[in-house]
């Protein structure tokens, strides 16, 4: 059973450990596996700055009774008043736990919590390549706004990325 639910600073080294495993599975998220520094203290530090704004938040994947955390949503809303409708968005699930809905489960919690706090635009990044999270971010009703060439470099080799937004009502 997975649980998704906000994040609270106490999740810190949880979650450095959630975002470390991804750094090493996957060459699809932004950091390369040695690039993640924080120490736990310093995570916790990081998510206390980033849940007092309210206008930020992460939501997280929960297995059941062990409390592992196995995927997360982070939401960061603007900052300024001409960009304050808009967040933007990174997503990752562990490779174990990818296919079961959990992506979409994130998507709806973080989506209903955007709502709320009358975001209008939401905004994510995807390597081109990257066909399962293209997919999910259109079943989830993101639609392909530009195409970055090269932008990422990536195992050796450049990497073209597409911006994708979604409007709410």
């Amino acid at each position: 059973m997975v649980h998704i639910r906000e994040i609270v600073p106490a999740d810190a080294e949880a979650f450095l450990k959630l975002c470390r495993r991804l750094d090493q599975e996957t060459q699809f998220m932004l950091l390369e596996p040695d690039e993640r520094t924080f120490s736990p203290d310093q995570q916790r530090q990081a998510l206390e700055r980033l849940l007092a704004s309210g206008r930020s938040t992460i939501f997280v994947a929960e297995v059941g009774q062990s409390g592992e955390l196995v995927g997360y949503l982070a939401i960061e809303g603007g900052t300024y008043r001409r960009e304050r409708h808009r967040a933007t968005l990174v997503v990752g699930v562990v490779q174990t736990f990818s296919g079961q809905g959990i992506g979409s489960r994130l998507f709806q919690a973080m989506e209903s919590w955007a709502r709320k706090r009358a975001f209008h635009r939401l905004e994510l990044t995807v390597m081109a390549h990257n066909q399962r999270a293209l997919a999910l971010y259109l079943r989830q009703g993101f639609i392909v706004e530009g195409l970055r060439r090269q932008a990422l470099f990536v195992g050796g080799r450049y990497v073209d990325e597409y911006y994708m937004a979604k409007l709410l009502d």
